[in-house]
Parts: C-alpha cells; sequence; structure tokens
C-alpha cells in the first residue's frame, strides 16, 4: 500500500487542493473495495500542528500527523499556499528539511500550483523542470533562477518530482499520479467522476500576456511600451535599438535580462495576445486578425500562435469566441 502525505502547510493554504487530493486516492480506494480488492493508497494530512488554521481563520483541519508521527512515506503533496512567498516559506521551513529527509529515503514529492515555491525552496528542483501557475512565473524566476520553469506546461515529471500549473489544472496532475499507480482504467474511471479532461496538458491557452514590467530598467520600458503601441507595423531590433541610442547587443541583453524574452520573443508575445482578443470577441477571419496585428506570412503567424498558446487560431477562436462557441 502506497502511503500518501497531503501536508497542511500554515496560512492560505488552498482547500480545494487539499480536498482534491483526498477525495481523489480516496474514490479509487473505493472503487477497489467494491470489487472485493485491498486500497492501494493510506492516505493522511500532515501538518506542523494537531490543528491549522487556513485561510484568515475561515477553515480549521486537524491532520493525521504532525511531522514526528511520519516515519515514511511514499508520496507527498504540497498544496498552493497563497501570501507573500517569503513569509510562507518562513512560516513553513520545518517542512523543508522533512521533505528532503523522505525524497531522499524513497519518496516521490508532488506540488500543487504555487506549490511549487514551498517544493522550490527544499532545493530538490535545482537543475530541474517544473511549472506553477503562469502568473506566479516571474516571481517564481526571480527566487529560484536554477530552476527550469516552464509555466506552459500542465504537468511536469522528472526524478520522482512532480509539478501541476495554475488552479485546477492540479486535478490534471491527480489523475496522472492515479494513472500512474492505479492504472488507465481507473483514471480513465477518475476523469468520468470528476469530469476532468484526462488529456489535457497545457496551460498555454489560459495565459494573459501582461507585459512584464516587474523590474527597473526605465530604457527597456519604453521600449516595451513602443512596441505595445506599435505592434501592428513593421518593427526591426536595429531601429529599436537606434531610437533608443543604444547598440543592439546592448539593448538585447538588457531586454532579455528584464524580461526574460527576447526583443523579438516580446514582439511575438504582444502581437498574438492582440491576436487572442480579437479572435475572442470580434468576427473577422483569421486572416484579417494576422494582418491587423502585423503579419502578412499565414504560415508564420499559424506556427508562431500555436507556440504561444498551444492551439491554432481557429481553434482558439472556436473555443473562446461565444458566437462559434454558440453556433457550435
Amino acid at each position: 500500500m502506497k502511503h500518501i502525505s497531503i501536508l497542511i502547510p500554515e496560512g492560505e493554504t488552498s482547500l480545494s487542493n487539499i480536498e482534491a487530493a483526498h477525495k481523489m486516492f480516496s474514490k479509487v480506494n473505493e472503487a477497489l473495495e467494491r470489487v472485493q480488492r485491498p486500497p492501494l493508497f493510506k492516505i493522511q494530512l500532515v501538518g506542523l500542528r494537531n490543528e491549522t488554521t487556513l485561510s484568515n481563520g475561515l477553515f480549521s483541519i486537524k491532520p493525521d500527523h504532525t511531522l514526528q508521527g511520519v516515519f515514511k512515506s511514499d508520496l507527498i503533496i504540497i498544496p498552493a499556499v497563497h501570501g507573500d512567498p517569503n513569509k510562507v516559506l518562513a512560516a513553513n521551513a520545518a517542512f523543508l528539511p522533512w521533505i528532503v529527509k523522505q525524497y531522499k529515503g524513497g519518496a516521490e514529492v508532488v506540488s500543487l500550483c504555487i506549490g511549487a515555491f514551498l517544493l522550490a525552496a527544499t532545493g530538490l528542483l535545482k537543475g530541474r523542470s517544473c511549472t506553477t501557475h503562469w502568473l506566479a512565473a516571474d516571481d517564481f524566476r526571480k527566487m529560484y533562477p536554477d530552476v527550469n520553469l516552464m509555466p506552459y506546461k500542465i504537468i511536469t515529471d522528472e526524478g520522482g518530482i512532480y509539478t501541476s500549473g495554475g488552479a485546477y489544472s492540479s486535478l490534471n496532475l491527480l489523475l496522472y499520479l492515479v494513472e500512474k499507480f492505479a492504472g488507465r482504467d481507473a483514471a480513465i474511471k477518475s476523469s468520468k467522476m470528476f469530469e476532468i479532461d484526462i488529456e489535457r496538458n497545457s496551460q498555454s491557452p489560459f495565459i494573459i500576456f501582461q507585459g512584464q514590467k516587474d523590474h527597473e530598467d526605465t530604457v527597456i520600458k519604453k521600449a516595451q511600451e513602443f512596441i505595445e503601441s506599435n505592434y501592428a507595423d513593421k518593427i526591426t531590433v536595429d531601429a529599436l535599438a537606434s531610437m533608443l541610442a543604444l547598440s543592439r547587443r546592448h539593448l538585447e541583453r538588457r531586454f532579455k535580462k528584464a524580461t526574460s524574452n527576447t526583443v523579438v520573443e516580446y514582439m511575438q508575445r504582444v502581437r498574438i495576445e492582440a491576436a487572442k482578443m480579437s479572435l475572442e470577441t470580434i468576427r473577422e477571419n483569421v486572416n484579417e486578425v494576422m494582418y491587423n496585428v502585423g503579419y502578412t506570412d499565414t504560415k508564420a503567424f499559424r506556427m508562431i500562435f500555436k507556440k504561444i498558446t498551444g492551439l491554432s487560431p481557429v481553434e482558439y477562436r472556436n473555443k473562446y469566441n461565444k458566437d462559434a462557441v454558440a453556433a457550435a
């Protein structure tokens, strides 16, 4: 039987993460019991205290055990904890050596959504890939530059460490784990019971590009604002560098440092965000949208759009334009 420890951190912890993880594995056990088979999972809530208050006192949970009562676990699940990451880490520092010890003893470790901050603080993600909510990506990169963050992913799986993207994409990771530990049939039944798309693997369609201006380089902010105001025009990196009185090499270096994107990548992100908004709200065809956001090459536009969103322009419009949805 696989021992699962669902952590109950201090602070504004996601009750939905905790409840979903507990219920998902419990339902697998119940299904097995109905056909006279032994349960696969022993599921326990593990906290720092005998009672933990969540969500600013709105809820309280009584864990089954504190850290001292769990000598060996097979799977550790870290839920999202909202708030200032530094304060969250300080309040939950006691979990970190325990998680590392369990991992070195053979346990696998899971983080759900921004639970990735707590997982990364253990050092176990150094040099590894992970994902988290796309809204937290910039803060995560600043705190953990030695982690290969992949914010467009729904799920990562590397070296016995699993992470999920934002919000309810944690359900996709839990379903992934059910399939891994209980088999495909159990996962399909769970997907139907909880109405989860079993094949969803990218959060790119849900990412809203917000300009990446959380930095202090005023010259680069000026470059960003120029791109955002003139994205439909032909903008070259050389012309932008000349306008800012910088060498192309200096502009590229500073731009990448400030925004985590190259100048060309930033232009693409701005144009595709404008295209997404058009496809969501107006009835223009894909070619009209393409021209309006500064592209003239249909093949290049479709390729870049799919790279950023995970969907083709037509698929995106059909999914998010209310008129297209209504006509389907």
